[in-house]
Parts: C-alpha cells; sequence; structure tokens
C-alpha cells in the first residue's frame, strides 16, 4: 500500500487522547448522562446579552469572522487597561497555547510544567518534539520552587503554569507568582493560565504587566463566561511577543458568533459577577455534600471542587465509575498521588439536588466492597 509522509515526530508519537468526551461516553453507554458535571464547563450559561447577540448573528454565519477579530480585541484592551497590540484572540486557551509553543519551541528545546496539570499542553509539546519535564505538585499545587529550578537546571525556554490550576483548583496568591516572574532567567516565557481567573480571590491574579516580554497572560470565555462551545480564548502580552502570533494562527479559525458572543459577554460585567457567585455557591454545596458522604473537599477557586476519596487511585476510580453508572458524568485525576481524588464540576440547585442523593450512596456501595485502603 502507497504511503503518505510523516514526520518523524509525528509518526513517533503514542496513539492518546487526553480526554475521552461525555458524547463518546454516551454513545458507548447507549444513554446520556443526568449530570453532566465533568467538563468545568458553566451551566449557569452565558449572558443573556450575549445569547441574543449570538442568535441574532447567527443568520450573517454565512460570512467569514473578522480575522483580526478587531472589536473584540479592542474591548478586551480597553477592559485589561492595555493597547490593542498587546491582545491576539485564539481559539480557546487551547489553541494560543499550541501557537505559543510553536513560537518559543524548537525540536530538542525543553519544557517545563507540572505532573498532573492540563494534558493537552503537553500534546502540544510533544507535536512541536520538544521535551517535557514534568515537576511534582506539592501540597496539591503546582510547586513554584521546583519549576524554578527545573527550568533553571534545565535550561528550558517555556515554563507553564495555571493558576488557579487544573485538576486541583488550588492556587498561589498573586505575590508568589511576581516573586516567580521576577526570578525567571533570561530567554524563558512563562505561560500562564489564567482560565479559572474570574472565579479565583482577587488577591490570587497579579497585575498585568505588558511591558514584560516575559509573560504571556491567557484567558478563556469557557469557564465563568459560559461560552465554552464558543471556543474564544485570548493572550495578553508585550506587543514584540504577539506580533509573532500573527506569523502562524488561523487568522480565520473563529467562529462570528463566537466573537459576537464574547464580545457582549464581555461587555456585561454585572452578569458575569451573577455567574461567579452562583458558582461560589455551587463550590460550597458541592463541599458540604462530599463531606456529608464521608469524603474531603479540597479547597477550590475554580469552577470546580476537587474530592479526596481518602484512599488511593483504586477506591476513587471506583468511586468515578459508579457515579458514572448512575448517569453522572464527573472525572478524576490521572497522576499519583493526584488520583486519589474526583473532579466535579459546579451545577445548578437541581444538579446539585441529584448529586446530594447519588454520592453518599456511591461512595458507601464502593467501601462495602472493600476498596477501600489507608482509611
Amino acid at each position: 500500500m502507497k504511503r503518505p509522509p510523516l514526520t518523524r515526530i509525528v509518526r513517533d508519537l503514542p496513539r492518546l487522547v487526553p480526554f475521552v468526551g461525555p458524547e463518546a461516553q454516551e454513545r458507548a453507554r447507549g444513554k446520556p448522562f443526568k449530570l453532566r458535571l465533568g467538563a468545568n464547563e458553566s451551566v449557569f450559561g452565558p449572558s443573556p446579552r450575549a445569547l441574543r447577540a449570538m442568535a441574532d448573528a447567527a443568520s450573517e454565519n454565512w460570512k467569514y469572522s473578522d480575522p483580526e477579530s478587531h472589536d473584540l480585541r479592542a474591548a478586551i484592551a480597553r477592559h485589561h487597561g492595555v493597547a490593542l497590540d498587546n491582545v491576539v484572540v485564539g481559539e480557546g486557551i487551547d489553541g494560543l497555547l499550541g501557537l505559543a509553543i510553536k513560537i518559543a519551541s524548537e525540536p530538542g528545546s525543553v519544557v517545563v510544567t507540572s505532573n498532573g496539570a492540563y494534558p493537552t499542553f503537553n500534546f502540544h509539546v510533544a507535536a512541536q518534539g520538544a521535551e517535557l519535564v514534568k515537576v511534582p505538585f506539592r501540597d496539591d499545587r503546582e510547586d513554584l520552587e521546583e519549576l524554578l529550578a527545573a527550568v533553571i537546571s534545565r535550561r528550558a525556554g517555556v515554563l507553564y503554569v495555571s493558576n488557579p490550576d487544573n485538576p486541583m483548583g488550588s492556587w498561589w496568591d498573586a505575590a508568589a507568582l511576581d516573586r516567580l516572574i521576577e526570578a525567571l532567567p533570561d530567554g524563558v516565557l512563562l505561560l500562564l493560565d489564567e482560565a479559572y481567573c474570574d472565579t479565583a480571590p482577587a488577591g490570587a491574579v497579579p497585575a498585568i504587566d505588558v511591558g514584560n516580554a516575559q509573560v504571556l497572560r491567557l484567558r478563556t470565555f469557557s469557564k465563568a463566561y459560559g461560552l465554552a462551545g464558543a471556543r474564544i480564548g485570548y493572550a495578553l502580552g508585550h506587543a514584540d511577543l504577539i506580533q509573532h502570533f500573527e506569523k502562524v494562527r488561523n487568522h480565520y479559525g473563529i467562529n462570528r458568533v463566537g466573537q459576537v458572543g464574547a464580545l457582549e459577554a464581555l461587555l456585561d460585567q454585572a452578569y458575569l459577577r451573577e455567574a461567579v457567585g452562583r458558582i461560589a455557591a455551587s463550590r460550597e454545596t458541592i463541599a458540604r455534600i462530599a463531606s456529608d458522604a464521608g469524603l474531603r473537599p479540597l479547597p477550590s477557586a475554580a469552577n470546580f471542587v476537587t474530592i479526596d476519596c481518602g484512599a488511593d487511585g483504586a477506591f476513587a476510580a471506583a468511586v468515578l465509575n459508579e457515579l458514572l453508572a448512575r448517569d453522572v458524568f464527573a472525572r478524576k485525576p490521572a497522576v499519583t498521588p493526584l488520583d486519589r481524588c474526583i473532579r466535579i464540576s459546579c451545577g445548578c440547585e437541581e444538579d446539585m439536588t441529584v448529586l446530594a442523593d447519588v454520592l453518599p450512596r456511591v461512595v458507601q456501595d464502593v467501601r462495602a466492597r472493600g476498596l477501600q485502603k489507608n482509611i
């Protein structure tokens, strides 16, 4: 059989999928989930203004989007008090991370991340042929000191940090991140993934300094803004860094309806505050439900709660599998020791009522099968 050419890098990559989506799981199981609490979406949805604007724009979706995303970028720039040239819009943070790696890494260069952090980032690094160095979490959050030490010892060119982080929901305060930024060696780019910054305490978010060419701040409309399906993210950085994105980005990769919706969502900060309040209330409810079930909820600054199941990865996997079997879509970290946990996204009151009924019975049933250790 004749074959196409493949690069050595891609040919040698393992065939992996970072996530198995709820739709694929529903197809496999032959029925839908009752609760969708695994993908860190916002069940509270976007601003009504955004919904109306997207509905109105749908009839014009035969047009390409503005390849410069000018109006959205201008609004983002005003919102953050930066210049238009400090903003690039992309296909969610995922797409922007891929472009950033393409810009800042070469085959054989070193990239540092946390072991167990957002796995899609790792796929971008692998596809570039760069070497990925993973630093363990410490006390269930990314270890900034050891990450910096790895950057220095391995002469890395890129450091990835998420704050608040996924999958644990933990966070550092702005002062700790400022110290990390100040200590970066010359020639290092910090990719600061702030997907969950809108639900974090104000003290967790450093001031934006687009004068520092070593820091790229990545934000999204997928989480608190409730527009996960629109796939709109943006990055803030030094104008000299941002202009390199113009060389490699997909200029027509943003959908027109998503552009319109993101703009209106950004302009409706009152709704964002309302949504953040509902997310915070749901976090408290999830924590209470987990505690009542005999589990330990971890502090979270994200739109989900990570729950320590109190044993090992096998026990947590059994809890997760039982939730899935009872029509509750959730997820769990994959890397030890984080894999002792499950992760549940925030939901509405109806979701929480079902969860409060299901989770205690799941835990009781799994414990009855004798799977729990180290209690």
